[in-house]
């Protein structure tokens, strides 16, 4: 079967809180109706919809790649206060998983984002990256 030539590696899903308005079981279906041989879902700040799609794309015949647009802090993710003079106190990088250590790492991460540092959103440092960061690619939103 003849692919696109094109891989969407930047896509929020419904699962993107106040974000994203795709439905999982369509998004594949329009992936797959366009041909494409891979899709990722890189919803804000988590991985609530990783396993459904991860699945979906599967049934599908579609490489799903996981990742999560993650919130990065501009001092410390412990920091409570907006040091930007936003509310959001936070950049934007999109994580890319390429392996099972990816994966897990990205859970450690975003985990650590929720737990430790909340402020409005789940918000990462450099610091919060779980040993070496082995396994995903990282792209900054520009």
């Amino acid at each position: 079967m003849q692919h696109a030539e094109f891989v969407h590696l930047h896509v929020h899903s419904e699962y993107s809180l106040l974000d994203g308005a795709a439905q999982l079981e369509k998004l594949v279906k329009k992936a797959k109706d366009l041909k494409f041989p891979a899709i990722a879902l890189t919803d804000h700040g988590n991985l609530f919809g990783g396993i459904d799609f991860y699945l979906a794309a599967q049934k599908a015949g579609i490489k799903p790649i996981l990742g999560c647009e993650v919130y990065v802090a501009p001092g410390k993710h412990t920091d409570r206060g907006s040091q930007d003079g936003g509310y959001e106190g936070a950049n934007h990088l999109t994580v890319l998983v390429r392996n099972l250590a990816g994966y897990k790492n990205l859970i450690k991460l975003v985990s650590r984002a929720y737990l430790e540092g909340f402020y409005y959103k789940p918000r990462v440092t450099a610091s919060c990256w779980p040993g070496t960061p082995t396994g995903s690619s990282c792209c900054p939103d520009a």
